[in-house]
């Protein structure tokens, strides 16, 4: 596999080399857009672990996967925030309009869709994700938008600033690889107005529309 210096970087940072194995399987992901066989036996080479072991890593967690990914890994929560805020509308307006089901891709290789149980982003319900990258408050109208900008090539950036890069490039950056995208490393993200007004009704004041995040924010 042409990635030996790089997934010798990896295990280098290291002191026990089977520690290494979560980034290289990303790594193997940004060359071969998926979890491949061939991949399996590297990881498990370069690392001294059975080919069973790499497997049984690689098949437990859900960002590794096991059929090539297209440019851009949609995926929609249908979790039960997000579901009944929303969600569901959308993975079913998605479908319909790129004709693919869970976890398939669209002919064009751009797009594979899936459903997400969960990602952990119930303030800004209903969210979807798109190479691990956040939109917020999403409807089905603004989830078409976005898949077809995508597919047309057009730049579309995360609702939380950086510009959203192919899957391929994205599993660079979660193999631990520098982030070359404008604004990504400081975009960050911050409390939504759900939880910040939990947080007043908690200390005994009282949510005052959009103001509160600054005033819990102090």
């Amino acid at each position: 596999m042409k990635l030996d210096g790089d997934a010798d970087k990896i295990v280098a940072r290291y002191p026990q080399s089977g520690s290494a194995l979560l980034p290289l399987l990303h790594l193997v992901q940004s060359e071969e857009g998926y979890v491949s066989p061939a991949g399996i036996e590297y990881c498990a080479d370069k690392l001294g672990l059975s080919t069973a072991e790499v497997s049984a890593v690689s098949t437990f967690y859900t960002m590794y996967k096991r059929r090539p990914v297209g440019d851009y890994h949609v995926g929609v929560c249908t979790n039960t925030l997000c579901a009944v805020m929303g969600g569901d509308a959308i993975f079913a307006t998605l479908k319909e309009h790129l004709g693919v089901g869970n976890d398939e891709t669209t002919e064009d290789g751009r797009v594979t869709l899936e459903h997400i149980e969960c990602n952990a982003a119930c303030d800004f319900a209903p969210v979807m994700m798109v190479n691990w990258e956040f939109l917020d408050d999403m409807n089905p109208d603004k989830a078409v938008r976005v898949v077809d900008e995508l597919r047309a090539g057009k730049e579309v950036h995360s609702t939380r600033g950086p510009a959203l890069c192919t899957f391929k490039q994205a599993e660079r950056i979660l193999a631990g690889f520098e982030d070359p995208r404008e604004g990504a490393v400081a975009g960050g993200g911050a409390a939504g107005h759900a939880t910040l007004a939990g947080l007043l009704v908690s200390q005994g004041r009282t949510p005052t529309g959009p103001a509160l995040t600054t005033e819990a924010s102090e």
